[in-house]
């Protein structure tokens, strides 16, 4: 069988890297084709993943983003034309939900963000599946979609694939002795980020001295730095970043797939935005590894640092491994779901009726 995997965010590397390479093993080939955001091309590349970049970031608002759209869905069209895999699948959809409609070719969408309501309204009807998690609470195709006990995070960062190393670690910026913290800032430039904000430079000026005089602090950044907080920019390897992350006492950030990394790692993580999402608020409620803020100000997010820092190292393993009993590997899951489809939606609309 011929897969296309269509990328369109660094996230959705991590997420694709190991059902790729589930899905080669069973001799199945893989085609890639990537869009040039961020450091999505430099993973792929590093990652020894042959791919096909289509479109960069559309800039300017939602103009841009809709130019972006039309010149994708013409080069995604063209490549499938010449390629003619048997299915396709990606994160957010949008382009694979297009082009398969046209071309009768079945799109698996995965996707787990809820405020994506345009991006979403422009491709669940025309997706032949909407493959979600349990805790994702947006409107869903009634007939075409399917539901699974995980987060897209499971794919790459669970046990089964994933081991930290602490001399990587060290070697890409963590701090040898004493605690060091992860901040994330975005650029707010995808299409579910349109109308939103983020931090405002005294926030950040104020968190980093907090947390500056606990530990080491590093900032990654989609965005340039002020001079004052450029010498916080992480410096290390994109590719090795999890394994810091693994070893930080805390993340603090705007980026919510950052923040479920962190959950499923068993590192706590504040998650600070002005929108919420379905993962991160069950990593919250069922095991009290992220705590969402959507009040961004400097007395909430400074009484919440420090309730987090209060908790034992030990109370974040145990909630970790509370995640990973109630979950699944979720790269096996997405793998036979394009193994094996449509067998997967027709048992689950069977599980249903009964």
């Amino acid at each position: 069988m011929k897969v296309l995997i269509d990328i369109g965010h660094p996230a959705h590397v991590h997420f694709f890297h190991q059902p790729i390479k589930q899905l080669q093993a069973s001799g199945h080939e893989v085609i890639i084709t990537s869009r040039d955001k961020e450091c999505a091309l430099a993973l792929l590349d590093g990652l020894g993943l042959p791919h096909q970049s289509l479109s960069a970031l559309g800039r300017g608002g939602m103009l841009g983003l809709g130019k972006e759209l039309i010149y994708r869905d013409w080069a995604l069209f063209k490549v499938v034309k010449k390629t003619k895999p048997d299915i396709m699948a990606a994160i957010g959809g949008v382009f694979i939900a297009h082009v398969g409609k046209l071309t009768g070719i079945p799109s698996l969408v995965f996707y787990d963000t809820e405020n994506a309501t345009l991006q979403n309204a422009i491709t669940y009807p025309l997706a032949s599946a909407v493959i979600v998690p349990n805790c994702y609470h947006g409107w869903l195709p009634k007939k075409r979609h399917i539901r699974y006990h995980g987060y897209h995070e499971l794919s790459y960062l669970h046990p089964n694939y994933f081991r930290a190393r602490r001399d990587i670690a060290e070697a890409n910026g963590l701090a040898p002795q004493g605690k060091t913290f992860l901040l994330r800032l975005v650029s707010w430039q995808a299409n579910h980020d349109v109308g939103e904000q983020g931090w405002n430079e005294t926030l950040l000026e104020k968190l980093v001295h907090k947390l500056s005089q606990q530990g080491k602090v590093l900032i990654s950044s989609e965005s340039p730095l002020s001079p004052a907080m450029a010498a916080y920019r992480y410096q290390g390897d994109i590719n090795q970043l999890h394994h810091v992350m693994a070893f930080c006492s805390a993340f603090i950030g705007e980026s919510a797939t950052m923040a479920s990394e962190c959950a499923v790692l068993g590192v706590p993580a504040l998650y600070a935005a002005e929108t919420g999402r379905g993962y991160t608020t069950e990593q919250e409620q069922k095991f009290g590894l992220v705590k969402n803020l959507h009040t961004i100000n400097w007395p909430l997010l400074e009484a919440s640092i420090d309730t987090l820092l209060a908790q034992p190292p030990e109370h974040w393993q145990q909630a970790r491994q509370k995640l990973l009993n109630e979950t699944i590997d979720v790269a096996q899951f997405v793998n036979e779901c394009i193994a094996t489809f449509p067998a997967p939606l027709k048992h689950y609309q069977a599980s249903l009726e009964h």
